[in-house]
């Protein structure tokens, strides 16, 4: 790999890890109920980070036709010939092999499942090409996360399992709701380059309006993670916050002003995430 690394950080928009990692840190604090131990900690942030990058990686990998047709992402590092195919396909083995061995690092069942996961991570980047639910195939790939986390701390599937299952259905309708958001942009694109989304099939406002639905059905989850996991007034502090930045993200958008999406898609789901984690770490840690 020649290419600078700020190149392949920029092609599998690392700083995105944000969206996942905080959730599966939730479902490791769930699962041992409290601080899990350094070492699981520490496997789980790599894999979470590896399956990512392989994700995002094989996503522009198969997309990079399309995203030259694109104008809003002509310029990414595969159409714009900043990276070569065969040096994206590098990362995707490597970033793919890493997650496995960490997932054999954490427990047998983790290393078992991790084929699977991948497979469902790449599953994702084809669904646009025949489905409008691909948002939700998305937010299905960042629920893996939680689900995940959990299992990696027990080792099986022991416990409440009302509360892993909550917080991860929570985590995909929050990704598909801004997705939906984020989808906007494209939706003229989309529909003369025959591809499926929401925007492109119902409409921009449609979509919004979906958007604005899943966001309180993510509210509604999150409050039921709280319930089952016992948790206190902190974490639902954390929730309430969480939702007065959902609430502030839509008024940010509009059918006819899409200009602020990446304040909405990119900083305030971010500050979500971190929001709810650290909310989760300071109830755990009054309680104790």
């Amino acid at each position: 790999m020649s290419a600078p690394l700020a190149a392949y950080a920029r092609l599998v928009a690392f700083r995105h890890s944000i969206f996942a990692l905080p959730f599966a840190l939730q479902g490791a604090w769930l699962g041992a109920r409290g601080v899990p131990g350094w070492r699981e900690s520490a496997w789980i942030v790599v894999c979470a980070v590896s399956a990512r990058t392989a994700a995002m990686g094989f996503n522009r990998f198969v997309d990079r036709r399309i995203d030259a047709l694109n104008p809003r992402t002509s310029a990414r590092e595969l159409p714009s010939g900043v990276l070569s195919p065969f040096e994206v396909a590098s990362l995707i083995v490597l970033s793919s092999a890493v997650f496995v061995a960490a997932a054999f690092a954490l427990n047998g069942l983790c290393g078992r499942l991790s084929p699977v996961v991948l497979a469902i991570l790449f599953f994702y980047s084809f669904t646009k090409r025949f489905t409008a639910a691909a948002h939700a195939f998305l937010g299905l790939s960042l629920a893996l996360a939680p689900l995940g986390a959990w299992l990696a701390v027990r080792g099986d599937f022991s416990g409440d399992l009302w509360i892993p299952v909550s917080l991860a259905a929570a985590v995909l309708a929050w990704v598909a709701g801004f997705d939906l958001i984020y989808a906007c942009q494209d939706a003229e694109f989309d529909a003369r380059a025959g591809l499926h989304s929401v925007p492109s099939r119902f409409g921009v406002a449609r979509a919004l309006s979906l958007a604005r639905l899943l966001h309180v059905l993510t509210v509604a989850l999150l409050l039921v993670t709280w319930r089952r996991a016992d948790l206190g007034w902190i974490y639902a502090l954390a929730i309430a916050l969480a939702a007065l930045l959902l609430v502030y993200e839509h008024t940010l958008v509009a059918p006819d002003d899409l200009s602020r999406v990446d304040l909405a898609f990119f900083t305030l789901n971010g500050w979500v995430g971190v929001g709810l984690f650290v909310g989760l770490v300071l109830d755990f840690a009054l309680a104790t």
